[in-house]
């Protein structure tokens, strides 16, 4: 199962190093890792994403905070967050599929941010969810490159599940 972890680090050198190594001398994988200053000067927040089942990621928590310079380390996996990720996509876009692409980019609210003769780079930001569907209606044109930050964040202080209700309403559930 993959896991999400926030790190809150101190900014200095070697942290990003540390945390690194010891997932190497564990035989672990990161699967996406986004680093960037968090709310107060001097710190950092890292968010990543690993696989393991819980007693693993457990041990890898426990493993993080005995290093020096991590100030804070939490599993939000299970908790309502707000999850972003930004994507270009460089799709092969011949005179015929264009215009589809173009619908594609425009109702996933994607962004053209390149065009040749024979491509269309597109920036697409949002849930992973998203990314996802879009890649897969992106694909059946010849994906030629793709660049792809690591997930980014946030707990939800209203403790509001959105996926949870997206999984458990229906339109007709809603009254207005």
């Amino acid at each position: 199962m993959k896991h999400t972890l926030s790190v809150l680090v101190e900014d200095e050198s070697g942290v990003l190093s540390r945390i690194s190594g010891l997932f190497a001398r564990r035989g672990f994988n990161i699967d996406s890792l986004a680093v960037g200053p968090a709310e107060q000067q001097g710190i950092s927040r890292i968010t990543m994403t690993v696989r393991g089942d819980n007693r693993t990621i457990e041990q890898i928590i426990k493993q993080l905070n005995k290093l020096i310079n991590i100030i804070d380390v939490k599993n939000i996996t299970n908790l309502p967050c707000i999850e972003r990720e930004l994507v270009l996509f460089k799709v092969f876009a011949s005179n015929t599929s264009r215009s589809h692409i173009l619908e594609i980019a425009n109702i996933f609210r994607a962004k053209v941010v390149d065009m040749s003769i024979q491509s269309l780079t597109i920036e697409v930001s949002g849930d992973p969810g998203k990314i996802f569907a879009i890649q897969q209606l992106l694909s059946q044109y010849k994906i030629l490159q793709i660049a792809r930050t690591g997930k980014i964040a946030l707990v939800r202080e209203s403790n509001v599940n959105t996926e949870f209700l997206k999984k458990t309403l229906s339109y007709q559930d809603i009254s207005y």
